[in-house]
């Protein structure tokens, strides 16, 4: 579909967020435990004046935790409290104090309270705030501990940069209403980073978290180059296990977001880093912390995923920037020989999917653009870029150019894509990555999350003149149907690296087929248990 590239409408639109309905109780038996504070009555009260704004819930060191961050006009004590549900009834109150802090950016405060010693398969419910004026309540639930899970990937936000904030913030919350109405089983949200398009704009962050998704779902936050610049990243998002060490930062601490992080969910150990630090032995930095946190918890993990924003095999605007060629050079040897088996990266609003990397080279020559099942190997990593979520901005892939980088010229199976790209495509529709995470192989598929349809901001303000497969000369495809899938093999079992070169998605012309810190590096369960008082805010 062609469009008549005209601009459209004003620029940025301010508005606040909307933290109404309360919680839906679902009833599930299981028994809460912790070892925090039990509260002696309970506080019915909901305040209107609440003085708590943009929760949000965020993973925690291990599959028993979670993260909630918040915003708040007072620097009084504050806590959150927790309700196990049991059948249709919630039992007790469980009290986790918060740790309140000035925020910087916009002159309140800024809470967070980690949540530990939760059951699995239980569901909660929690509220914060003090006495007398608590937060609407929101409900998360716990699933098996062990065995199979899926997550979803989102790239790129970047609420504001298509010049308007309330469209974009639709586009992205429709794209987790769809992801979650297709997988309301997903366990982790996990951003590739660029949740803003201006680091402390306050506005974009509220139309960022406009969507209770965000309080029903932990977000496993990136930071991208557009969050760095302040501190409004650092004070909305609590993180596990950071290092906030100078390398980790790519200016001072003091007015920039910064840090690696790592947690591990269900035998998978997932690797966090700041690639806006690369300068200066950043990136070997970086590794020295993947390093670390390979030797120390790798023997629990059958899997590694290490996220950030930074797509170093680029298809786009983005493949031949002088920090991506420093970085191809600086990471893929090292992932390969600490046994990285996924990477998943954002900054290119455009998707690709690499075909199995090992030490910065193409592990099989064999290996067919588009292959639906692929075999890993020792030392193979594949390296995936996820596409706006929101629709807010769309770059175009573009021609290899070995007179900007030498080392990063054409597929020979494919000369119109990057040599190291099994998968490239742009139809500017907002799309999302689900991983399925199986004992005997990794599943990455990039699904649509939408059409050229609103909300798609960048469509809709004639920032780009078509949508839909092939440059727009075919018709857009369903929400829900897939622009790439592949099954990765840990073993040669079954694998065999040959694909079919047709795939799922049809492109512009090179897809190739149709916290701030707990530095203490602790992932352990608590499941002390403690007496608590009847929930009757919940009754």
């Amino acid at each position: 579909m062609k469009f008549d590239n005209r601009t459209q409408g004003p620029g940025l639109v301010r508005r606040r967020v909307a933290v109404g309905a309360t919680a839906t109780v679902m009833g599930l038996s299981a028994a809460f435990g912790s070892g925090l504070t039990a509260t002696a009555h309970a506080d019915v009260s909901v305040s209107a004046t609440a003085p708590v704004t943009g929760i949000i819930l965020g993973v925690g060191a291990t599959e028993s935790q979670r993260i909630v961050s918040w915003y708040s006009s007072v620097g009084t004590a504050q806590t959150v409290e927790v309700v196990a549900i049991s059948g249709n009834s919630a039992k007790h109150i469980v009290t986790f104090p918060a740790t309140v802090a000035a925020n910087s950016v916009n002159g309140g405060y800024n809470g967070h309270a980690t949540i530990t010693g939760l059951k699995k398969n239980t569901t909660y419910s929690y509220r914060v705030g003090t006495k007398g004026k608590w937060s609407p309540t929101y409900s998360f639930k716990t699933q098996d501990f062990k065995g199979n899970f899926d997550f979803l990937f989102f790239g790129d936000p970047q609420i504001g940069s298509s010049g308007d904030a309330v469209k974009d913030g639709a586009g992205l919350q429709d794209t987790l209403k769809v992801s979650l109405a297709a997988n309301p089983n997903a366990e982790l949200l996990v951003s590739g980073g660029d949740q803003v398009e201006s680091a402390n704009n306050e506005a974009q962050w509220n139309a960022f978290l406009a969507s209770n998704k965000l309080r029903q779902y932990p977000w496993a936050a990136t930071i991208g180059n557009h969050d760095v610049g302040g501190k409004a990243y650092e004070q909305h998002f609590w993180t596990p296990n950071t290092d906030r060490s100078a390398p980790y930062y790519s200016g001072s601490a003091t007015t920039q977001s910064g840090g690696d992080y790592s947690y591990i969910y269900k035998g998978v150990l997932f690797i966090d880093l700041n690639s806006n630090a690369y300068a200066n032995g950043a990136d070997a930095a970086h590794i020295g912390y993947v390093t670390d946190t390979v030797k120390k918890y790798g023997s629990q993990a059958k899997y590694t995923v290490l996220v950030y924003h930074h797509s170093i095999y680029s298809p786009a605007d983005h493949a031949n920037d002088g920090d991506n060629q420093l970085r191809r050079k600086d990471f893929p040897t090292a992932f390969s020989n600490l046994g990285v088996d996924l990477v998943l990266q954002g900054h290119d609003h455009s998707y690709s999917r690499s075909y199995v990397i090992k030490n910065g080279a193409k592990a099989n020559p064999s290996e067919k653009p588009g292959a639906a099942q692929v075999e890993q190997g020792p030392g193979g990593v594949i390296y995936v870029t996820a596409n706006s979520s929101s629709g807010s901005k769309y770059y175009d892939l573009t021609a290899p150019d070995t007179t900007e980088d030498p080392n990063y010229g054409p597929d020979p199976l494919n000369p119109k894509s990057h040599w190291a790209n099994s998968v490239e495509n742009q139809e500017h529709v907002r799309t999302y990555v689900k991983v399925q995470v199986r004992d005997d192989k990794l599943v990455v598929e990039n699904l649509r999350s939408g059409t050229c349809a609103a909300p798609n901001a960048a469509v809709e303000l004639g920032k780009v003149d078509w949508c839909g497969p092939n440059s727009g000369a075919s018709a857009a495809q369903p929400v829900g149907s897939a622009v790439d899938k592949v099954v990765i093999r840990p073993s040669s079992s079954t694998g065999n690296g040959q694909g079919n070169g047709h795939g799922q998605s049809n492109g512009n012309g090179h897809s190739n087929g149709n916290g701030n810190g707990h530095s203490n590096n602790s992932y352990s369960n608590d499941n002390k248990l403690t007496t608590t008082a009847p929930a009757a805010w919940l009754q």
